[in-house]
């Protein structure tokens, strides 16, 4: 009977953090890459100075606006951002409407499928901020636009995409492979990093919380 009840105040701790990895993974913020403009070649705002006055957390979502079957996007190692290498990406996004997910810490670093394109400007690297802090402010306020230029939004002023899928236990795909447009395509992390990103979706109110139901049913026992 004792093993019975124990069980069950694992289980309830356990439904907790998934209660919470979720409520985390919600929260997460989605910026539209390139504004209305989307990826392109020639966006109306720089790549590099709009990655630079935004924050980027944990969770939050990299949305790439392309035509299908003309241009890509492919997550690379910084080398290969730096050489515009498309030989070797870690993966390859190519639906058209694709969604990046940001699942750790660190730098991010994304060229177009098109060489040429690459070598010309079109490329971005993003740095996310570690778990301990939690502004999307921008860095520097947004310049006002031209009446040629489209503002840039983001994630609110864009349609909810439709359910998305993790692949944090996964290996990093093979050049070629072409995610549905309703995937969140992420690096698989490290164990350390993983228990890291958990802990702070998780969120400390729900690890006290599961610690109390552990007192109050053992107290029963």
């Amino acid at each position: 009977m004792v093993m019975i009840k124990m069980f069950d105040v694992y289980l309830m701790i356990v439904m907790l953090m998934g209660l919470g990895f979720t409520i985390g993974l919600s929260n997460g913020h989605k910026f539209d890459v390139g504004g209305r403009d989307g990826w392109v070649l020639t966006p109306s705002e720089d790549y590099s100075h709009w990655s630079h006055r935004n924050r980027f957390q944990v969770n939050d979502t990299l949305y790439f606006k392309y035509v299908k079957g003309k241009d890509s996007v492919l997550d690379v190692s910084e080398e290969e951002y730096k050489t515009c290498n498309t030989t070797h990406p870690l993966a390859s996004l190519s639906g058209g409407d694709s969604l990046f997910l940001l699942s750790r810490s660190g730098p991010f670093f994304f060229v177009s499928g098109n060489s040429g394109n690459c070598l010309k400007g079109q490329k971005l690297a993003v740095t996310v901020m570690s778990t301990g802090h939690h502004s999307h402010t921008p860095r520097h306020p947004s310049p006002s636009p031209s009446p040629s230029a489209s503002p840039v939004h983001q994630a609110l002023s864009s349609p909810a995409p439709t359910p998305v899928h993790q692949a944090f236990s996964s290996p990093a795909p093979t050049p070629g492979v072409d995610p549905s447009d309703s995937e969140v395509l992420a690096p698989a992390p490290g164990p350390v990093a993983a228990v890291r990103n958990l802990a702070g979706s998780v969120g400390p109110g729900v690890v006290s919380l599961g610690l109390v139901l552990v007192i109050m049913i053992s107290s029963m026992v």
